[in-house]
């Protein structure tokens, strides 16, 4: 049906009176439905969404839009929706419905946005593939078989295959990035305190942002522009205004483009087929006047160590708070043996949420907090010293969004060092709080979606995405 493609495309057909927002709203119910095998809803607000979708339909008629009037969207499952279940993918959380919208959700709505459900993802967002979901694991909308991504992979899945306009992901590490790279669709992870995180649960808080899936970076613009900006909610956010990345879409680029990409050193252990697309789109950048510089990026060796020490450290203080007395699963012990906490985590917390909080538990203890903590923080300020310094000459810096193509279910799942390398062109810019943005931009050997990453400095996001639009219009001109 019209009007399920990109929302920015819905739009243009709502305001020619060539679609309605209930009609588009059925369609992509009805999608969902189709395609309950993709394991990307863990809950669908149907009802919700048709009221919301008649308001919009009222608001178009009486020429009253709101900016992102009956844009359809789907909310990864660890982002607060009041009345409506947020289970992390997780048992411990599996009835848990909060009383309150998180930030990006009230903004959203605000706008005029439709929430049409809640999105699977990897337990606590604790993962690359989405395979770690008590609820099961989601599959890839391009090749059934194959992991989407994680952790967003859900709101990747969602968008992919056009069940929803635009999707709502948090990205600690890459999951935004990753799974947009994995299913072919556009990934934003913003700058850390660009996006509120108010309402969003925590797994590391000093890395973990709100970020965006879409088909279009028209699209992202719009939802950027509306969830971003101060809240007094959250500390964290900066005090500046809401990006104008809409308007600067349309703004002429000042040529040549200053474009950093990564030495072959650092590219050792990439998949050919990732290879092959990486140096196809230096080619055509070159080719149109930019100016491309080479870099080895110092402390690129230490990015995944120190996010692995860091994010799971901080895991295990934020996961403390579920006891089994406040809120949650609570489950009472069989017997003298165990207490309730112990029993209330062993039974709903999975494999790999324990993984990291035993990972992160250890590195936080006596006499390991100075050889691993302590030495992952100093670690950290390299890493987003030697980006300062590299963005005093490029613009942006361009590298592959993950290593290797989208790997089949299962794969990797016994094997936790693999899948933690997923991330190895991912975590670094959480570290060092930039924003980054993956691009579709090839095809494996096997047909399946390639992305690409551009990175820029904190708080250039217009510029991130005006040149985004460039690297896409340039890359898809060339397409054979």
């Amino acid at each position: 049906m019209k009007g399920t493609g990109s929302y920015g495309e819905f739009r243009r057909l709502r305001q020619r009176g060539e679609v309605r927002c209930t009609d588009v709203v059925e369609a992509f119910l009805e999608r969902i439905e189709q395609h309950r095998e993709l394991n990307a809803f863990l809950t669908v607000t149907a009802e919700q969404a048709l009221e919301a979708a008649r308001e919009s339909d009222s608001r178009f008629d009486s020429a009253a839009p709101r900016p992102l009037e009956g844009c359809v969207v789907a909310i990864k499952d660890n982002i607060c929706t009041r009345g409506v279940r947020t289970t992390c993918a997780s048992r411990i959380l599996e009835n848990f419905v909060p009383v309150y919208d998180a930030t990006a959700v009230a903004r959203l709505k605000a706008a005029g946005a439709i929430l049409i459900g809640k999105t699977n993802l990897d337990e606590f967002a604790m993962g690359s593939s989405n395979e770690y979901s008590a609820f099961g694991a989601v599959q890839n909308p391009h090749a059934p078989g194959y992991v989407p991504g994680g952790s967003s992979g859900g709101s990747a899945a969602a968008v992919a295959a056009r069940l929803c306009h635009v999707a709502l992901g948090s990205d600690t590490g890459g999951s935004v990035r990753q799974p947009a790279s994995f299913c072919g669709v556009i990934g934003l992870k913003p700058t850390y305190g660009r996006i509120s995180r108010y309402g969003l649960v925590a797994f590391a808080s000093s890395l973990d942002q709100i970020g965006i899936l879409a088909h279009t970076l028209e699209d992202t613009a719009a939802v950027l522009d509306v969830i971003s900006g101060h809240d007094p909610h959250d500390a964290t956010t900066a005090p500046i205004p809401p990006t104008t990345t809409a308007e600067a879409l349309h703004r002429p680029l000042e040529e040549p483009l200053r474009i950093g990409v990564l030495s072959e050193e650092l590219l050792q252990g990439c998949h050919p087929d990732v290879l092959a697309c990486y140096t196809r789109a230096q080619e055509l950048l070159r080719a149109a006047g930019a100016h491309l510089h080479t870099t080895t990026l110092p402390y690129s060796h230490a990015w995944v160590a120190t996010y692995y020490v860091l994010a799971t450290a901080e895991a295990s203080s934020n996961l403390a708070r579920y006891d089994g007395v406040r809120y949650g699963l609570r489950v009472t012990p069989a017997d003298d043996s165990e207490d309730l906490v112990t029993a209330t985590r062993t039974a709903g917390f999975g494999p790999e949420v324990k993984r990291r909080i035993m990972l992160g538990t250890y590195v936080l203890s006596a006499g390991y907090y100075d050889a691993y903590y302590r030495t992952a923080q100093k670690a950290r300020r390299k890493i987003f010293d030697a980006y300062r310094d590299l963005f005093t000459h490029v613009d942006v810096l361009l590298l592959p969004t993950s290593p290797v193509p989208p790997f089949r279910l299962g794969e990797r799942l016994q094997d936790p060092i693999a899948m933690y390398l997923s991330d190895l062109f991912t975590v670094s810019a959480n570290l060092a709080g930039i924003p980054a943005l993956s691009l579709p931009a090839g095809k494996s050997s096997e047909g399946l979606p390639i992305g690409l990453q551009l990175q820029a400095p904190h708080y250039a996001e217009e510029r991130l995405l005006a040149i985004a639009q460039y690297c896409l219009r340039l890359w898809s001109s060339a397409s054979p």
